[in-house]
């Protein structure tokens, strides 16, 4: 295994002078983040640990530095990682034709997804309802037996064998993929991302419309309680590549932007 790593950084180093390494410098960046934001650091305690600069560990997050093999070893054996664990990237980021709506529910990411799939004649897939025969139950029944994160340990696997099929592809996921760094950069690297924007209303509307009365049941604040996860997960879902407004809108036009941003 070692041979393996030190080869594949040796790889990587050197296609830095065949190649735009940028995005490959990109990706490391995030997964460093992730990695420090998973351990509680701040960017002054991994620098000490690591025995490097403040400023190196910003300029490394934000892909404006190559590593030398001493210096990954270092940030690794820092956040308890191993080599392989930060070299493990691809040398190029390839996306394919693979389109992944992001969004809360209500979004009309099932709705809009169906119709850019049937419009791009490409397969659809939804990814909590993978991750549902995954585990042979609801996914309220998986979040009450087992928790959230084996949740996203599943939706993680499911997510793989999903681009494991093809890059042709109109993926759902759930919203809150965009709270598991790791998984979310990981669809950001190989798919186009969209988030799905909607009023909290709107969202709440299209719940209540469909039939599913799970987040109102026993929950006075529902209304509140929305437009808050809305405003905390924000940030997050504006890294997408790209974003749509559905308030407001039939699908059919809310497919008609997603295709027409895809093709400019």
């Amino acid at each position: 295994m070692g041979n393996i790593v030190l080869t594949a950084v040796i790889v990587w180093q050197y296609s830095a002078h065949l190649m735009d390494v940028k995005p490959l410098l990109h990706a490391f960046g995030l997964r460093l983040r992730s990695a420090r934001e998973r351990a509680g650091m701040t960017l002054s305690e991994l620098a000490e640990r690591a025995d490097v600069s403040r400023r190196y560990v910003t300029e490394t997050e934000a892909g404006r530095a190559n590593p030398s093999l001493a210096k990954l070893a270092a940030l690794a054996d820092a956040l308890g990682w191993t080599l392989s664990d930060f070299v493990d990237l691809p040398l190029r980021t390839y996306r394919g034709e693979r389109l992944a709506l992001i969004g809360l529910r209500g979004a009309g990411k099932s709705t809009v997804g169906r119709l850019l799939a049937a419009r791009l004649e490409v397969p659809f897939v939804e990814l909590d309802q993978r991750v549902e025969e995954a585990a042979g139950m609801s996914l309220a029944e998986v979040f009450e037996l087992h928790g959230a994160d084996h949740f996203h340990r599943l939706e993680a696997e499911i997510l793989e064998e999903v681009l494991s099929e093809g890059d042709r592809v109109v993926l759902a996921v759930g919203g809150s993929i965009v709270e598991e760094p790791r998984s979310f950069d990981r669809l950001r690297h190989t798919c186009r991302t969209v988030w799905l924007r909607a009023e909290p209303e709107e969202h709440f509307q299209r719940v209540f419309a469909s039939g599913d009365r799970r987040p109102m049941r026993d929950r006075p604040r529902a209304m509140e309680e929305l437009r808050e996860l809305l405003a905390s997960r924000e940030p997050l879902y504006s890294r997408c590549e790209g974003s749509v407004d559905t308030s407001g809108r039939t699908p059919e036009q809310v497919c008609d932007e997603v295709i027409a941003w895809a093709e400019a």
